[in-house]
């Protein structure tokens, strides 16, 4: 909702503040007062391009302020903290300064951001209906959103649903169209996989088998010093059976340290400790010496097995090499043969029996059998609704003496579904009985667009009232950050009853939301909560630096002066300006009778409704 506008050298507004209401706000002022510049006010604070032109003459700059309230948790606040401004409590500033040359600078509680941001925020918060402003009517998704919002929470689930469905619809054919393209790649991969894997198997390795024969070609290469060095150990541990003298050996040395000291065991603990340790030796030794006589009788240096070593060891290392890859080389057999593990597992995830294309087009058909179910449901419920909506707002455009014209709302099927359902949402007007259903961009006058508009807005809000009525157990919701719409010329070429059935229904509109309206009409004005009156005064200037300024731009009399101000009205002062609008006179009897009366008439309306 919108608290407060402050302008200042905007077109002819010098200087002025507006303090809005909740409910309906009518600003009304005699042609050229500067009605259009406080909506061009509006239009800055929500993102509008701006225009130097538009700044004041001989001002350096145009200053337009807002402050806006809003609900801290609505996506228009998380938006506006997106863009790092803050909130106080619940109440958002904003601001716009266009200079006379260069750009326009934006602001947003408290930071400087583009004015996209302030345009996203505003979208949330503020709906313009002006004759410039209906384009937006004309779009397709604007239409299909009209629609859909007359379904309430229980539609816009389904339609989240359905888009849901067509996401995953999407990804599943692109998955599916991804794995048909990649047809000859996997071919070659499954071709490089099957070979790799039929170089393993035929190479058959076991696990460690490249250490092991590394260990068995250094043995047989150096069969012949292992041999000497085992036969010289082995003769020192026990001597050498063919000899003839008695050469000491280790193990004879031993045992007869071993006897000389077994007779004095226990006598003295530090001799028998060390005679227990001796003893030790000597069975130790004789186990090195047994084990190097097995190793002997073992040492095998036979030409032959070292060749087919050596030839295994090459074959396994030429394996590695060429299978191998440039970014994770296989270092050794183990690694070959997890590798040929992930090989496998990858074979058989593209070439199984169940090979991906038939999975992937089994979850196409099932993700299209899904949608096609949703299609239909969000399709005969669209139809519901379209049903509901002809006949509300053309009873709507009767009140507004549109007589004879019928909204249509048009379902045309799409060739298939698209991401919002599976036909167009087009609105169309018959403007009178026998002629044909033209879209609304082509069917209706500027200011039959706007009553268009207004008819839409009063059925949407009735309809969000009923289904807000229901949900609180027919107690009325409090409805604490109303929407703000305003509405511009919406009265062009209208008059007398017509005039009034529009004021009647911003009025029920205002119920639940705030509402402004730009108006020349005192039918409709007559129905505001708040009347807002644009004045323009033109006096001599006052001010030093206008004394003795010509229009010539020389010395002579001061240049007069263009003030606008806006101020509210009430009272008497209310009746003489409807009165003004009625007859261009504020004076005239008739007319202030005439304006009272259209205050009581509104005034009972509104208590009866």
């Amino acid at each position: 909702m919108i608290d407060s506008l402050h302008i200042e050298d905007l077109g002819v507004i010098e200087e002025t503040d507006l303090v809005l209401s909740p409910g309906l706000n009518a600003l009304t002022g005699e042609t050229g007062a500067g009605k259009t510049m406080v909506l061009t006010s509006l239009g800055l604070l929500l993102g509008e391009r701006a225009e130097a032109t538009a700044v004041r003459g001989g001002a350096e700059r145009a200053l337009i302020e807002g402050a806006f309230t809003l609900d801290p948790a609505s996506r228009a606040a998380d938006r506006a903290r997106e863009a790092g401004a803050e909130l106080d409590e619940d109440l958002l500033l904003a601001s716009r300064t266009v200079p006379a040359s260069g750009r326009s600078r934006a602001h947003l509680g408290g930071r400087t951001v583009p004015s996209s941001v302030l345009a996203d925020v505003g979208n949330h918060l503020v709906s313009v209906h002006g004759q410039a402003d209906q384009l937006r009517l004309r779009s397709a998704a604007a239409q299909r959103a009209a629609l859909d919002s007359l379904g309430g929470p229980a539609h816009a689930a389904l339609c989240r649903e359905y888009a849901r469905a067509h996401r995953a619809r999407r990804a599943a054919a692109e998955s599916l169209e991804e794995w048909r393209s990649g047809a000859a790649e996997r071919a070659a991969e499954v071709a490089r996989l099957r070979t790799w894997l039929e170089t393993v198997e035929e190479l058959d390795p076991s696990p460690g088998e490249d250490a092991v024969l590394t260990a068995e070609a250094d043995r047989l290469d150096h069969a012949e010093d292992l041999r000497r060095a085992a036969t010289t150990a082995r003769t020192a541990l026990t001597g050498d059976e063919d000899a003839v003298g008695d050469d000491p050996d280790v193990t004879g040395l031993i045992a007869a340290a071993d006897r000389a000291l077994a007779p004095v065991t226990g006598v003295d603990p530090a001799l028998t400790e060390l005679a227990g340790r001796v003893h030790q030796l000597g069975i130790l030794a004789a186990d090195v010496s047994a084990e190097l006589t097995e190793y002997l009788a073992a040492l095998d240096a036979d030409p032959a097995r070292l060749a087919w070593v050596q030839n295994r060891r090459g074959a396994l290392a030429r394996a590695l090499r060429q299978l191998g890859d440039a970014a994770e080389p296989i270092e050794d057999v183990d690694a070959l043969l997890a590798a040929s593990r992930t090989w496998a597992e990858r074979l058989a995830q593209i070439d199984g029996p169940q090979d991906g294309e038939t999975r992937l087009a089994e979850e196409l058909a099932a993700a299209d059998a899904e949608l096609g179910r949703l299609a239909e449901r969000l399709t005969a419920a669209r139809r519901g609704l379209a049903e509901r909506l002809e006949q509300a707002v053309t009873a709507e455009l009767e009140g507004l003496q549109m007589k004879g014209s019928r909204l249509v709302v048009a379902l045309d099927p799409l060739d298939e579904p698209g991401p919002t359902g599976a036909e167009t949402v087009t609105l169309q007007l018959v403007s009178h009985p026998g002629a044909p259903a033209l879209a609304l961009g082509k069917g209706a006058s500027g200011g039959e667009l706007s009553r268009i508009m207004l008819a839409l807005e009063v059925v949407l809000a009735d309809a969000s009232q009923a289904l807000g009525d229901a949900d609180q157990s027919g107690q009325e919701p409090e409805n604490l950050y109303p929407r703000t719409f305003v509405f511009d010329e919406i009265d062009a070429g209208v008059g007398g009853r017509a005039a009034r059935e529009i004021g009647r229904r911003l009025a029920r509109l205002a119920r639940r939301n705030q509402v402004v309206v730009v108006t020349h009409l005192a039918q409709v004005a007559a129905w505001a909560d708040t009347q807002l009156v644009v004045r323009k005064e033109t006096s001599p200037a006052d001010d030093a630096g206008d004394v003795g300024r010509g229009t010539d731009g020389g010395t002579g009399a001061s240049a007069p002066r263009t003030r606008t101000s806006v101020v509210r009205v009430e009272g008497e002062e209310r009746v003489t300006e409807l009165a003004r609008m009625l007859s261009g006179h504020d004076d005239s009897e008739a007319a202030l009778r005439h304006a009272a009366e259209l205050l009581e008439e509104a005034r009972v309306a509104e208590s009866q409704a």
